[in-house]
This record gives structure tokens, C-alpha cells and sequence, in this order.
């Protein structure tokens, strides 16, 4: 449980896992030396003929019955940015039968852990961990939400820079919004031999899509009344 006295500006490595896997489009499955690459269809994300339970209790099925299996997802920046990979995700766990890609109804899955792995290091996430999380709200709409914003908008995103701390360096070439989540906006500062990511949270976490739009214009308010003013961008 987070202290509540820390203020909350980014998801935990079990919520970042659980919105990957809710907002993916593929995956490889890796089982019994095979490799299957899974692509999302119907709808659905690319895992959702996976069903992931926690260990069984008592008498654990013999050897020959639990076959290993892994899941690899990335998870890739909508935008172009430098080094668009922004986390890589591995789950592992066992399987009571083969894998098929061509199975009719959800695989069953007995989750292991997973591992997130990013920018700030490496992070292992227990079943109970990822059972407790929550997918982000805006999962499966952040892509459309940057884009969006980089190509109907573009003239706003040196006003959130305002809001940068500490303020850009000194030859910044460009801004370019990186993510969004529930939390808030991170922008990549791409300078000529290098980048930094910056981290602008949102007043108050967004709990539906819909406060999207109201949590932006606040971050787009505070910039505005900014005390210094940004030059480094034309």
C-alpha cells in the first residue's frame, strides 16, 4: 500500500504490467520450444486468449503435466521519439497442456511473476501484486490521445515545457509527449547527442477517459501561469 502521506505521480511496476498486457497488440508466446507470435483480433488485446490464475494450493501436479511458458510483450511509444521502446515485459508461468495458438477457447495460465523491464531499471511483480492492480483508464486510448495531440496540437507542447523541473538544458531541439497514464504526461527532451524524460503529474489522478480532457487543460493552465518562460523552443 502506497503512504498515503506520498504523493502519487506515476503507476506502480504492477499497474505499468497491467495496462501493457490490457492494451496490447501482440506478443510472442514462448512453450515447449516454440515460438508463436499473437496478434490482437476481435477487438481484443493480444493476450486475451491467455488466462492467467495464481499458483494452485495443495498437491501440485506432477512434472510432466506442468509444461513452462513465457510471454514477451514491448511496449513501444506512439509517438516518434528517440528510442521509441519504452518498457519490455516478460511473464512466466506453467501450462497443464501444450500450447496452441489455434485453441478455441483461453489458454490456462499459472501465472509465475512478471518482470518489467525500463528506464529505470528492472522490476519483478508477484501474483498478488498484479491481481491487486488495476489496468490504467487510458490504456487502450493513450496512443490516440499523443498522436492527437502531436499533430492537431503541436504548438501546446512547448507550453506544458514551461512546466518542466528542472528547466530543459540548454540546446533542446524538441519536445515530444512519450506517455500518458492516469497519473500524468511524460515529455522526451531530445537534445543534439542525447534525451531526458520529464514528468508533469496531473492535479488529481484520472479515474475514467472522460477526465482526460479537464486534466489536460489544467496541466495547459499551470503552465501558462508558469513564473519563467520557456525560450529554448521556436
Amino acid at each position: 500500500m502506497r503512504p498515503h502521506s506520498t504523493p502519487i505521480t506515476r503507476p506502480t511496476p504492477a499497474e505499468r504490467v497491467r495496462s501493457i498486457l490490457h492494451a496490447a497488440h501482440s506478443m510472442t508466446v514462448i512453450s515447449d520450444g516454440r515460438h508463436s507470435e499473437v496478434r490482437r483480433v476481435g477487438g481484443t488485446d493480444a493476450t486475451g486468449h491467455i488466462h492467467l490464475h495464481a499458483p494452485a494450493d495443495g498437491t501440485p501436479a506432477p512434472p510432466h503435466a506442468r509444461l513452462p511458458i513465457r510471454l514477451e510483450l514491448t511496449d513501444i511509444a506512439p509517438t516518434a521519439v528517440r528510442d521509441r521502446l519504452r518498457a519490455r515485459v516478460t511473464l512466466t508461468g506453467l501450462l497443464t497442456a501444450p500450447y496452441s495458438d489455434e485453441a478455441p477457447r483461453s489458454t490456462c495460465m499459472e501465472f509465475g511473476q512478471a518482470l518489467l523491464e525500463d528506464g529505470s531499471g528492472r522490476h519483478f511483480v508477484t501474483p498478488d501484486e498484479l491481481g491487486a492492480a488495476v489496468p490504467d483508464p487510458l490504456a487502450r486510448s493513450e496512443a490516440d490521445m499523443l498522436t492527437h495531440l502531436v499533430d492537431s496540437h503541436r504548438e501546446l507542447v512547448p507550453l506544458l515545457v514551461r512546466l518542466a523541473r528542472p528547466q530543459p538544458e540548454r540546446g533542446l531541439l524538441r519536445a515530444v509527449p512519450l506517455a500518458m497514464d492516469r497519473y500524468g504526461v511524460t515529455l522526451r527532451l531530445e537534445y543534439p547527442t542525447t534525451h531526458s524524460d520529464v514528468r508533469l503529474p496531473f492535479a488529481r489522478p484520472i479515474a475514467d477517459l472522460d477526465q482526460a480532457g479537464s486534466r489536460i487543460r489544467g496541466l495547459l493552465a499551470a503552465a501558462r501561469r508558469a513564473s519563467h518562460h520557456n525560450r529554448l523552443l521556436a
